[in-house]
Formats: C-alpha cells, structure tokens, sequence
C-alpha cells in the first residue's frame, strides 16, 4: 500500500508521553507496540519518494498518533523560505496528517547554502520583524499551526533586549503559532547563561505550550572550575530536568510529552521506560490539579 493511500485517525496527542521515532526501532516497535501514546518524526527524514523509511511510517501511523518535528525550515534565516523544502512537508502532513508539526527558534542557511546546526538569533525588534511574518507565510503555506521550539543556548548575543521568554511571547501573539517547550534547553541554557528556569518558565505564556521535550546532555568540562552543558540527545534524562519538568507541568499544566534521544541509542526497552516515567509524573501532577 502506498504512502496516505488510507486516511488515518484524525486524534490529537494524547496527554501522554511519546518517544522520537528512530530507524533502528522501527521494526522494534511495530513488534512489541510498546505501550507508549504517541511517536515523533524528524520531517526531513521521510522526504524521500519511497523506500523503508515511508513504508515504515504509514505501518507505525496506523497504530500511534503523529507529530512531525523539523529541523530544517530555517525560519530566522535571511534567505527565502526554501519552496521546495515547504512543499516536501506540505506533502508529507497531507499524506500522514500528524496532530502536531513543529520547528525551531533558528536558521541554518545563508544564499543557499545549508550548516549542519540550529544556529541562534538575537532576541531584538528588527528579529521580531523578520520572523514573525516568516512564521506566518510557512503557517499560511502548509495551512498547519506550528509550533516553535525554545533553543538551548551557549552564549548571548549583546544585541537582545528582549529575554527568550519575551521573545517567544511576542512570535505567539503576532502569528498565532504554538510553543514547542524543550525542558531540557531550558536547563541546559539556564546553567549555560546562569539565568533562574523556574523565572523563565512561568514568563512563558502557558496556554500556548502544546507539546514538551526531554532528553539528556552531556557535562563538558572547559577548565578546572567551567562547564558547559551540550545538548546532545545522548543520555537519559537526568534528576535535575526531571525536577524542573515536574515543577513545568505545575504551571503550564500536562502536556504531550515526548523523550527525545538521537545519539548513542539505546534499546527500545530503555526509551520507553524514560517515556513511562514521564507517564508517572504526568499522572502525578493531573491527580493534583484534578
């Protein structure tokens, strides 16, 4: 059967955790149908006109509701938004119509040339005035909300005037978007940038978070008494961003959320179990506001 030969369950996420959707779990999953609510796929990866990577998709659609995560829109660039890549993602929502579609606070390319990284933006007017109507054009485009995810952060621009979570608010207001909330980013940038998370995720505005993020990190050290903190997907997630998850659920209030690991990984069993610890909190923080 082709690719969206089917239509699928049009269901939202469910208020559950999901894991990210990784080759060598496919047939893994499609076996075992863990006992998770949700699975997450990087976009680009299922751009192709067929092969293994579609077929497996449209197999694990049929039984898991879908979010589709990008990483390659390029939104703050000041190149033009790349038309081939909108219609490769327009293709792809039509075909697996996902719940939720995603993409970052960043850019990636300048006069058409591609980095292989997220790369920041400066939180200013002029940024604001530059990407809000991008972000708009590629909602009106794909005629999907996005949602758009906090990056992890290793310096400051002294440009900004604006802090994340001001910046974030103001993208919300002006083009209708949704907030993808990595947790993780936000530790890892508030050790990084020695900020509070806990100030920075009650000036989030809450009721246009629809979707978390967690993950691991690695510790580097620069020197004898410096670290910095690499968000590298490559770990279980640790004490301190389970801690802060927890108080994140108390202000935004449960969410979809997803466990994210793209380097060194590991079993399916052991991603699923980060996901069923996700799913214990969830239940613990929904019985207290119940």
């Amino acid at each position: 059967m082709l690719a969206g030969a089917q239509r699928y369950p049009a269901e939202p996420i469910p208020v559950r955790s999901g894991i990210g959707l990784r080759a060598a779990h496919y047939r893994d999953i499609l076996e075992q149908r863990p006992a998770i609510g949700w699975l997450e796929a990087h976009s680009e990866n299922y751009f192709g006109a067929g092969g293994a990577p579609l077929r497996y998709l449209e197999e694990l659609r049929v039984h898991y509701p879908l979010s589709l995560h990008g990483v390659g829109l390029s939104l703050g660039s000041a190149d033009e938004l790349n038309s081939t890549h909108i219609k490769k993602l327009r293709h792809l929502i039509d075909l697996f119509e996902p719940a939720l579609v995603s993409e970052h606070l960043s850019w990636s390319s300048i006069d058409g040339t591609y980095f292989n990284d997220l790369l920041p933006l400066p939180y200013t007017d002029e940024a604001l005035r530059h990407l809000a109507p991008r972000i708009a054009l590629a909602q009106d485009l794909l005629g999907r909300q996005l949602l758009i995810e906090n990056p992890s952060n290793y310096l400051r621009f002294h440009e900004s005037l604006l802090s994340e979570p001001q910046f974030l608010t103001e993208l919300v207001t002006r083009t209708g978007c949704g907030l993808l909330l990595d947790v993780n980013n936000v530790y890892v940038s508030a050790c990084n940038l020695q900020f509070d998370a806990h100030d920075y995720l009650r000036a989030l505005p809450a009721s246009a978070v629809q979707e978390i993020h967690l993950a691991g990190h690695a510790v580097n050290d620069i020197d004898s008494c410096t670290q910095i903190l690499i968000d590298d997907h490559g770990d279980r997630v640790c004490d301190a961003v389970w801690q802060l998850f927890e108080f994140c659920l108390r202000v935004t209030g449960p969410r979809p959320t997803l466990i994210e690991w793209d380097t060194r990984i590991p079993t399916l069993d052991t991603l699923v179990g980060e996901a069923h610890k996700a799913d214990q909190m969830l239940e613990r923080v929904s019985a207290r506001v119940a």
